[in-house]
Formats: structure tokens, C-alpha cells, sequence
């Protein structure tokens, strides 16, 4: 594959990038502005990638998978924890075009790096912030909340964080599990075994 045009196309017809909004913005954002210095020529290949700090940026596949599960509307209000190079970022925030997307970051160098990579767009729908002590930000509630790294456990302080309706999803150990906040605030959980991250740290 040589243009993100070809990603999104096979990602389709992998049968894993369905919904028009991710379609629009695999066919809008491009991967290749999000890898690091060397690695462009397997941009649109379909494994993750490193970006320094020994995190990644994760496979399409996987990137596709989880942002179709967060079923994602023009004004939702998004969370994106550890958003790395900044590619899931400038894909939720295509789609989220009347809302927000809040992107958090442990790692300096890399929240430096999502800002520069970000600055390829023109986004005004994007906020960046270095990650705190407590995990996401506690305070502040979300439509949809999207997690890149695998936690141990379930981070009840993250299910507080999202909005009664709401949908999280969040790698938990090697299931991606998502989680449905119903009106009334109990959860309802989904577990899609087989998936490897790397660690989450807080």
C-alpha cells in the first residue's frame, strides 16, 4: 500500500472500517504525517509502529476496531488517553467536527510530538495536555473515552469521567472491553479477546 487512501480501502475491506465519518477520516488523515523520521515508507503497512519512549503507534486494524466500537457522532466530546504520535486524535476529531477531543500524554517528547504532528492540520477541535498523577481528568466528563494502552484492571476512576450514555473503550490485559454507561449509571461491559498493547502507566 502506497497512500492512505489504500489503508482505508483495505481496512474496509477487511470489513473493520465500516461507518462514513471513519471512512472520511481514514481517507483525510494521514498515517504516513504520524510515524517517525525513517519509518514512512511502511506507513500504511498494517502493524504498529515505534515513535520513541517505547510506546507505538498502534496498528491500523486495531485503530479502526476501536474507533468503530466508540460509535462515534459529529459532537461528541472525547477523551483520548495516551494519544501518542497523535494519529488517534486527528482521526476522532474528523469525525467529532461540532465537538471536542481532549488528548492527554505522559511522555513530554511525545506530547511535543503530537502537537508538532498535529500542526499538518487545522484543527480547532483539539486540546493537548500532559498527563497528571491521576488518570484522564478527573472533573471533567465525556461522551466517548478512548484508551491506547492495557490496564490491569478496570479504572473506575475513567468510568466517573464518562458521561451518563456514554461508551469507553479500553484495553484490559489482551481483551479490548467496551464499556457502556447507561442513563441510570450502571455499566455494561464487552470483551473482545485477543489484542496486545502496551502497558498502561500513571
Amino acid at each position: 500500500m502506497k497512500t492512505h487512501y489504500e489503508l482505508s480501502g483495505y481496512l474496509q475491506k477487511r470489513g473493520v472500517l465500516k461507518s462514513p465519518g471513519l471512512i472520511e477520516s481514514f481517507n483525510t488523515i494521514d498515517r504516513k504525517d504520524f510515524v517517525s523520521p525513517g519509518l514512512e515508507a511502511e506507513a500504511y503497512e498494517d502493524h504498529p509502529l515505534s515513535i520513541g519512549s517505547g510506546q507505538t503507534i498502534s496498528q491500523p486494524y486495531t485503530v479502526a476496531f476501536m474507533l468503530e466500537l466508540l460509535q462515534l457522532k459529529e459532537n461528541d466530546r472525547i477523551l483520548d488517553i495516551g494519544c501518542g504520535s497523535g494519529w488517534s486524535t486527528a482521526l476522532l476529531a474528523q469525525v467529532a467536527k461540532s465537538g471536542s477531543v481532549t488528548g492527554v500524554e505522559l511522555v513530554p517528547e511525545l506530547l511535543e510530538l503530537a502537537r508538532h504532528n498535529l500542526d499538518k492540520y487545522s484543527f480547532t477541535n483539539i486540546r493537548l495536555e500532559l498527563a497528571g498523577e491521576a488518570l484522564g481528568i478527573p472533573g471533567q466528563v465525556f461522551d466517548k473515552i478512548l484508551v491506547s494502552a492495557a490496564a490491569d484492571e478496570l479504572p473506575q476512576e475513567l468510568i466517573l469521567q464518562l458521561a451518563p450514555g456514554g461508551l469507553m473503550v479500553i484495553p484490559v490485559r489482551n481483551d479490548m472491553v467496551v464499556i457502556h454507561k447507561r442513563e441510570d449509571g450502571s455499566i455494561e461491559q464487552n470483551h473482545f479477546p485477543g489484542f496486545r498493547f502496551v502497558p498502561l502507566i500513571y
